[in-house]
Formats: C-alpha cells, structure tokens, sequence
C-alpha cells in the first residue's frame, strides 16, 4: 500500500476574514480521504500563535481561536503582542509532506505565508509568493491587469498620509456616482461601502482606511456578477461560470457570510457559450497575467451590452458548503475531494519542479 500523505492545514489567521477561515478549513479537513492523508490541524489564533488541534477538536477550534475557550497545552508557536516569539515542541513530531494554507486575507492569503513555507521547504497548495501577493493588493493587481490590456473598471488609489486630499467631488467627476470604497488588501468584502452622495461618504473613507493603509475607489457597473474558477499550474483550466445574484444592494460581507438568504447562487450562470467562452479565456489570462498557479477564482462584472470587465482575483478562495470556488468545480465534474487531492497533487509537482533548480552558483 502506497504510504499516507502527511497533510498540514493551516486556518485561522490574524486577518478580519478569520471566522470564514476555519468554516473553509472545517470542510477540506471533513473532505480530506483519510485512507490516503495523515491530517494536521494547526490554527493560527488572532494573536498570531499558531496551535495544534486533533480530529476531536473540530467543534470548538473557532472558539478556541477567538479566546472564547481555554487552549490545550499543544502550541507549536507563541507569539505576543509584546514581539515574543517562543516555538515549542510536540511529541509526535512527523515530517509534513504538503500544507494547505486556506488562509483568507492579509497575513495568509498575501505572500507571507507562502514565504515562510518556501523558506520552510515544504511544498504548499496555491499561488506562491509573487501571485499571492499581486493577487491581494487590488492596486497592483489592477495595474498589472491594465498594462496587460485587460478590461477592468476606472479605480482610484489613496494612500493614508493622502486623507486630506481625498475629494467626493473630484472622484464623482472622474468615475461617478455611486461608486464603491474598499480597503486596498482584505477580500470577503469587509470594510467595503456602496457611495451615493456626499453624506455617506467620510464614513466610508473612515470605514476602509480602518482596515488597511491603503483604499480604493471604484467605479459601479451595473450588471452582473459572473465568478470563474481556475485550476491548475502551467497549463491551467477553467470551469463552468456561476452567478451570484445579491438579495442586499451589494454581496456584502453580511450577504456571504451572515444571511442565509442574502444572495443566490445560478450553477451554472444562464449566459450565452460566446459570453462563456469569452469568461473562460479571460480567467486563464488573468491567473497567468498575475503569476498564480494552483488554484483561484477571478469575479467578473458582465454589462447589460455584456460588456465583461474583470472585477478581482481570489487566489485562496472560500471552501466553505456555500462557497463558488468547489461549487464551479463540482458542476465542471470534478468532486469536492477530488479536487482537493488534485491541489495537492499540482502542490508537490511544483516543489520537485523548484527542487531541479541551481540554489549555488556553478558553471
């Protein structure tokens, strides 16, 4: 019998998309063939230590995590808000074959975890350092997808040291009215505001400014939003389309996460092959564009003409049971734990691919 793959899942994480981390790795844990894993559950608490949990734990790592109920002794790493950086050890120490990061968010989803697991030396599920990273920050990554003469909306960048500057008038001249405010590096759409008019929108500048350094401002297209899933390293595929059809004004945070009815999902999306095809081609470009491989989901916004514009990149997408990305897969006809054994899979071909590479210099 071929040996077990030593599988770590790493969840949790100090961003605000925290709670939809350990949901997503809930499912992957459950999905995951235990006759063909060796599973290891570390989580990523909102101080940033990491702990192990086991199988048994599954319904009460969340409150654990938040401090809502006491940890056991297995912390691997203690961090503090007083910089402390303490590793302990385990006696059931094993070599870890593979980790899948289902971190969302800055500190997870952005490069720095990828970073430390390249340095680590461990093959890991997902886009590496340069993909995660671009993948994250809406402002570069709408540049990069710009220079590449692909078809965004108009967005502005501010930056927090710019407060002052920031005119309701000038970006109602330049984009117009209503238009969205974003924090520049989070996803889930948290810190995010629908702007109609001038009074509502210091408390949006406020509201995303409190989640990152760095905001954009963009245009609102009226249409609808189509989501595509991506899959693969070098030669990546794409699936069906979905749509997403919110019940609130937007697909807030609120309408993903927290009412069951805030949004309905059409898998696959009623649209034309022309439109679908298009969509397709157009996710497989901006998962290239943007160097990501493994896996990602690209939203898009389609017009009323069906004009489609690319909306953003998802580089680790949700895994939760309501979430598009295993959803697009599982109406392409791959299962939900098929395509997490072929993330896996591209995962380690990666790292032997990297392993071939000179590390010293040598004629």
């Amino acid at each position: 019998m071929k040996n077990k793959i030593n599988i770590a899942v790493l969840f949790g994480g100090k961003s605000a998309e925290h709670e939809v981390s350990v949901q997503s790795a809930k499912n992957i844990i459950q999905a995951l063939d235990k006759d063909r894993y060796n599973v290891t559950l570390v989580g990523i608490d909102k101080s940033g230590s990491w702990l192990k949990f086991n199988m048994s734990q599954l319904p009460s790592m969340k409150r654990v995590l938040l401090g809502e109920q006491k940890n056991t002794d297995k912390t691997i790493l203690s961090c503090s808000d007083k910089g402390e950086f303490l590793v302990k050890g385990s006696e059931d120490n094993k070599k870890i074959d593979v980790v899948f990061p289902i971190l969302h968010g800055p500190m997870g989803e952005d490069g720095t975890i990828q970073g430390l697991l390249k340095i680590a030396n461990v093959p890991f599920v997902g886009a590496g350092v340069l993909g995660s990273a671009v993948g994250m920050d809406k402002d570069v990554m709408k540049r990069l997808l710009r220079d590449a003469g692909l078809p965004i909306a108009q967005f502005i960048v501010f930056r927090e040291y710019e407060k002052k500057e920031i005119s309701f008038d000038k970006i109602k001249r330049k984009i117009g009215v209503p238009f969205f405010v974003k924090p520049a590096n989070l996803g889930s759409s948290v810190g995010v505001s629908k702007v109609h008019n001038l009074s509502e929108f210091a408390s949006a500048v406020a509201f995303a400014f409190s989640y990152d350094n760095k905001i954009i401002v963009e245009e609102y297209i009226k249409g609808r939003e189509i989501e595509c899933s991506v899959l693969g390293n070098e030669k990546p595929i794409a699936s069906v389309c979905g749509e997403v059809i919110p019940k609130h004004e937007f697909y807030s945070y609120e309408a993903k996460y927290l009412d069951e009815s805030g949004a309905s999902l059409s898998i696959p999306a009623r649209i034309g092959k022309n439109l679908e095809k298009k969509i397709k081609k157009l996710a497989i470009e901006t998962f290239e564009t943007l160097g990501c491989e493994g896996m990602a989901r690209i939203d898009f916004f389609v017009s009323e003409n069906e004009k489609v514009l690319i909306n953003e990149i998802n580089t680790i997408p949700g895994f939760t049971s309501i979430s598009m990305y295993p959803k697009l897969w599982e109406a392409s006809g791959i299962s939900y734990s098929r395509l997490i054994d072929t993330l896996v899979d591209l995962a380690i071909k990666r790292f032997d691919k990297e392993k071939k590479l000179k590390t010293s210099f040598s004629k």
